[in-house]
């Protein structure tokens, strides 16, 4: 039934096929090429047709070859299986294999364990003929007994991180082939530092005039050479491990330094220890005098000998990047430091329970430092951190930073009390300062010089914290306590000028005396003297190399919120700033360790400047006050006819305490302080009088010529005072201090010259003073275009040369000669 529907579909499909391509007569011309695409189709599907049979019977075939092949496997399993249970059985005595295969398991692991028993006996075996070369090679003259050692090296340093990987299971076999290799080290350092030895001693060594001859040049090289390469395989090793870890390990004494420095070590202990007169508490500096005895006696020797050996062993290694290998000079002194290391920590103790023998150990051991960084450029195969020194070990490995740094701030502030208590120490020094100068006190100058000696006390200390410590407790704290003793002597100074003050006080006359004109002045000085040297000191300090590099080292650390290191734990960088400078830890220029402190001084220096010029201004009012009380300055009698010229007349006697008081008191300033802060004070104090006599005197009384005049000399002798006081005592030149009185009394004078014309009917010259013939202008002359308009006033007062009074002012001023009116 199958077959026939297939028929008929396929009948069908054909039909299909020769409607679609017989559809018209025309079509019918194809039929040829018709039949012969439908062959060649048939034919194709034919031949795939007989390949897919063939396939079909190939996969039969193989089908039926596996089933066969797996069904034979399965019997031969269960053979095997058997026999093995079999066997489990006879072997284990048991009566299941389930029973015998952990018996089995047990014999496993016995015989891994017994296997890895041999395999330890014949490492042991090999490590053990390893040594017994190295020692018989060491016996045979001319042999070299150091590649068994590094072949033994080599065999230990592989077993390490095997031990690591298998979790630590054999310590014991490690810990003796390391032993082993420390055994057979010892005994090859032995015996060629003995070849060494021996030939030093046939040198004539240790006298620092050895010289090698060429006979034993090659024997020198090749004992010197051998110890390097017994040593060089460890060099490395700590080379690679301080870069890996970034280790601050200090760098090995090379083998042949240790043997060359054995008997200088042996002298060294001789004179140092036990009961000799060389080795003495208090005298840290004759030790360490010799050590660098020592290095000026042999470093010769060491660089015309050792140098060459350790260039052919160390060039072109990693060695060769550490000075303290490579270059022979750092050798040696990495050679002697630890006899000076073990003689500094076995002292110190002693030391540090007196102070003052504490500090002197410090700064000769700081002094030693120095040395052997600086003259012999010693850096230790640090890197660019360099050699910290002996110092650096001292203060924080036995931690007496502490101590330390207490035991110089007691003696720093014990100076300091007796700078403070000395009977001259607020007396104006005016002998060391140059005469242009402004003048401290000699405790100011004192108290600089204290904390410039400190500076030098830790100047070489290598660590940035124990600096900062030195700056902040001890430098600074000491500024701070002088500004504060400079403002409560500034304090104590108004209350006692004030009238509460005076009252409550009670003070006695002679007291009262003491603070009024000079004496007042003198106690200011002090004061502004003393902030403006201080000020000035710190100003220069921030410019020193020292303080530039730890302001530098400040700013990266607070920039980068590093530490401030282990000994200023206890500070923030807000509490640094605080006492440094606000600016720390910000991202701008500028800035500097003193801004706080000098920042402090200045502001007291400028109040003190201001109170001299209040106390000048009171003291210069008070005694003015006799002259602007009088009023004679419309009756004073003119000697001569009013077109002659006015006699030179004397100084109005009302005048004389106010000459006095500003000759006393600005001879005195002009001594005490520089040209550029005596002209402030002068101009000021001047402002001060020009305004009391302009209000006092010049537009409130009503003035004749003679009266004019009399006021005109008057003013003059001010200017007469005040250009010699300021001339003759501050050490600066006439024309300079005149400058400062003209310009500080520019309008008085201006105002006493228009006050003063000459009273005549014409524009005639006759008897004319030199000014009013060089103007021309009489007063009759002046008044009428004065007083006409502004720009007629303006002209006048030009041709007068007054440059400062005004318009409305020069009226008024003029307005006051009593010939005008009347």
């Amino acid at each position: 039934m199958a077959a026939a529907a297939a028929d008929g579909d396929c009948a069908v499909r054909v039909a299909d096929y020769v409607d679609d391509k017989l559809q018209t007569s025309a079509d019918l011309a194809t039929v040829d090429a018709l039949l012969t695409d439908v062959r060649t189709r048939y034919g194709l599907l034919k031949s795939q047709l007989d390949h897919a049979t063939r396939e079909l019977e190939d996969a039969k075939k193989a089908s039926r070859d596996h089933a066969i092949q797996l069904h034979r496997q399965s019997e031969q399993f269960n053979k095997v299986q058997d026999d093995i249970t079999r066997r489990l059985q006879i072997v284990m005595q048991s009566e299941t294999s389930d029973d015998a295969v952990p018996q089995f398991d047990a014999i496993f692991q016995k015989l891994q364990r017994l296997d890895v028993a041999a395999g330890y006996v014949g490492l042991l075996k090999e490590v053990d003929t390893l040594s017994q070369e190295s020692d018989r090679l060491l016996d045979t003259p001319g042999q070299d007994a150091l590649e068994p050692y590094r072949r033994l090296r080599t065999l230990a340093a592989t077993l390490g991180p095997l031990q690591d990987a298998a979790d630590g299971a054999a310590p014991h076999l490690l810990h003796d082939v390391q032993k082993r290799v420390r055994h057979v080290y010892g005994r090859i350092k032995e015996s060629y530092a003995t070849e060494l030895d021996k030939l030093l001693h046939q040198l004539g060594w240790p006298k620092s005039d050895v010289v090698i001859p060429a006979t034993l040049q090659d024997e020198w090289d090749d004992c010197v050479g051998k110890l390097l390469d017994l040593q060089r395989l460890d060099l490395l090793e700590q080379e690679e491990s301080k870069t890996k870890q970034g280790s601050d390990k200090g760098p090995t004494i090379l083998l042949p330094l240790e043997v060359l420095v054995l008997p200088l070590e042996m002298r060294f202990r001789y004179h140092f220890e036990g009961d000799r007169p060389t080795n003495r508490l208090e005298k840290p500096e004759y030790f360490l005098s010799h050590v660098t005895s020592l290095l000026a006696s042999y470093n010769t020797f060491i660089v015309s000998y050792v140098q060459p050996v350790l260039l052919n062993r160390f060039r072109g290694t990693d060695l060769a990047f550490n000075a303290a290998y490579i270059d022979a000079t750092s050798a040696l002194i990495t050679a002697l430091l630890p006899m000076v290391r073990t003689k500094v920590f076995s002292s110190i103790q002693r030391a540090a329970a007196q102070p003052q023998l504490l500090s002197h150990y410090m700064h000769e051991l700081m002094n030693f430092d120095t040395t052997i960084r600086d003259e012999w450029r010693y850096e230790g195969g640090y890197g660019i951190e360099g050699w910290k020194g002996i110092t650096w070990e001292v203060l924080v490995q036995m931690d007496l930073f502490g101590r330390w740094l207490q035991v110089e701030k007691d003696f720093a502030l014990a100076r300091y009390r007796d700078i403070i208590q000395s009977p001259d120490s607020g007396e104006l020094d005016f002998d060391s300062m140059d005469a242009g100068a402004t003048k401290p006190t000699k405790a100011a100058i004192r108290v600089n010089d204290l904390l410039e000696t400190i500076t030098e006390r830790y100047r070489p200390l290598s660590s940035f914290s124990q600096k900062l410590r030195f700056l902040i407790d001890i430098q600074i704290s000491i500024f701070d306590s002088y500004h504060a003793r400079l403002h409560e002597a500034l304090e104590a100074y108004l209350t006692l000028t004030s009238t509460v003050g005076r009252s409550l006080q009670g003070t006695t006359a002679e007291e009262d005396s003491s603070l009024k004109g000079v004496g007042g002045l003198d106690r200011l000085c002090r004061v502004y003297g003393s902030a403006d040297y201080l000020e000035r000191a710190m100003r220069d300090w921030s410019d020193d190399v020292f303080f530039l590099e730890l302001w530098e080292e400040l700013q990266d650390r607070a920039r980068n919120s590093a530490s401030l290191g282990k000994t200023t734990a206890a500070m923030s960088v807000t509490d640094v700033a605080e006492k440094t400078s606000s600016t720390v830890g910000s991202d701008g220029e500028g800035g500097a360790l003193f801004d706080e402190t000098a920042s402090a001084y200045q502001r007291l220096r400028v109040r003190a400047e201001k109170i001299i010029v209040e106390t000048l201004n009171h003291a210069v009012s008070l005694a003015l006050r006799p002259y602007t009380r009088i009023n004679p300055w419309s009756t004073l009698p003119a000697s001569g006819p009013s077109t002659s010229a006015l006699p030179t007349t004397t100084t109005t006697a009302e005048l004389d305490t106010t000459l006095h008081t500003l000759r006393e008191s600005f001879t005195f300033l002009a001594r005490a302080v520089a040209q550029a802060p005596l002209r402030r004070v002068v101009r000021q104090v001047l402002a001060s009088l020009q305004t009391a006599l302009w209000n006092g005197v010049l537009v409130k009384h009503t003035f004749s010529t003679a009266g004019a005049a009399q006021l005109g000399a008057d003013v003059a002798s001010i200017c007469r005072v005040v250009d010699l006081a300021v001339g003759g005592g501050g050490g600066g030149g006439s024309t300079g201090s005149s400058a400062v009185a003209e310009s500080g009394l520019r309008k008085l004078r201006e105002g006493v010259l228009l006050l003063g014309l000459p009273f005549r009917s014409g524009g005639g010259s006759g008897g004319d003073s030199s000014e009013e013939a060089a103007s021309g202008l009489g007063l009759w002359q002046v008044e009428k275009r004065l007083f006409a308009d502004n720009e007629q006033a303006r002209g006048v007062l030009e041709e007068l040369g007054l440059e400062v009074v005004g318009e409305a002012e020069a009226r008024s001023v003029l307005g006051r000669r009593i010939e005008l009116g009347s």
